[in-house]
């Protein structure tokens, strides 16, 4: 499933992107690397056998359809692609400007959405192939302080859906995956409600899930045939199983948590406790 074959991956310069490189390196793919950061790119390139580093920036939108020209000319056909790049946010909806929601919305889903459409036909005419979509548990339900996030990954989800069912008959293959914390960036580099960097990370976050565990349990999942992965433990998973199984009981918890300072515990700049 994954030896010889071309897997292409957004975000790939860290966190689940670079931990899914490496796993699919160990079982002998080829792999496209991309991301805006070249010198991250190459380093993890270094210790693949065989990649090919194609950075470019993810809201590119009009040199999308020749970047993925390039990626499917390296091997002649790309076997899996995985939407992963993307930030975070950490703001109260009624203090967040509205240019954030706008990138958010931009990077976080129209950019693999506009992805997924120049490759998806390329894939249909070669007679199939998996797409990946990295959204989040936020994804499932509506996260506090990520608003914009939520927005863009439930929209994540909802893309990736439509085109399994169109597709699915057709050889193409999609599996979301909606992880919880994993130990990344991905909150220290989350915008705050006038747009800049927050710059500083969430304990949950920090004890999360390493990288290369879940780019394991992702490839465990795709091997199945799963088409929906909920990477998550605790609460986490509690909550994104609750939406689907109780959702009045759900949003009387996050509600809670939030009256009882959550907003206030966030802001803090300290990942103690």
């Amino acid at each position: 499933m994954f030896e010889g074959r071309c897997w292409w991956i957004t975000g790939a310069s860290s966190g689940i992107g670079e931990g899914l490189a490496r796993a699919l390196a160990v079982r002998g793919a080829r792999l496209v690397l991309s991301g805006r950061n070249v010198a991250a790119l190459e380093a993890v390139a270094r210790d693949c056998a065989d990649a090919l580093v194609l950075p470019f920036e993810a809201t590119d939108f009009e040199r999308l359809n020749a970047i993925a020209g390039q990626a499917w000319a390296w091997q002649g056909r790309i076997d899996g692609l995985v939407n992963n790049a993307g930030i975070s946010q950490r703001s109260l909806a009624s203090e967040t400007a509205f240019a954030v929601y706008q990138k958010m919305i931009a990077v976080d889903l129209l950019a693999p959405i506009a992805l997924t459409q120049a490759v998806l036909p390329k894939m249909l005419a070669a007679g199939g192939g998996r797409i990946v979509a990295i959204s989040s548990v936020a994804g499932i339900i509506g996260a506090p302080l990520r608003s914009a996030y939520s927005a863009a990954k439930h929209g994540l989800i909802g893309y990736h859906d439509s085109v399994r069912a169109e597709n699915e008959h057709l050889g193409i293959q999609v599996h979301v995956v909606a992880p919880g914390s994993v130990s990344t960036n991905v909150s220290k580099n989350a915008l705050t409600g006038d747009g800049s960097v927050r710059g500083f990370s969430d304990a949950a976050i920090d004890n999360g899930m390493s990288p290369a565990q879940s780019a394991e349990a992702i490839l465990a999942a795709i091997e199945a045939g799963r088409r929906e992965l909920v990477l998550a433990t605790g609460t986490e998973l509690e909550w994104a199983l609750l939406r689907r199984s109780d959702p009045e009981a759900l949003f009387d918890r996050i509600s809670a948590v939030v009256r009882a300072g959550y907003a206030k515990q966030m802001a803090a700049r300290s990942t103690e406790g």
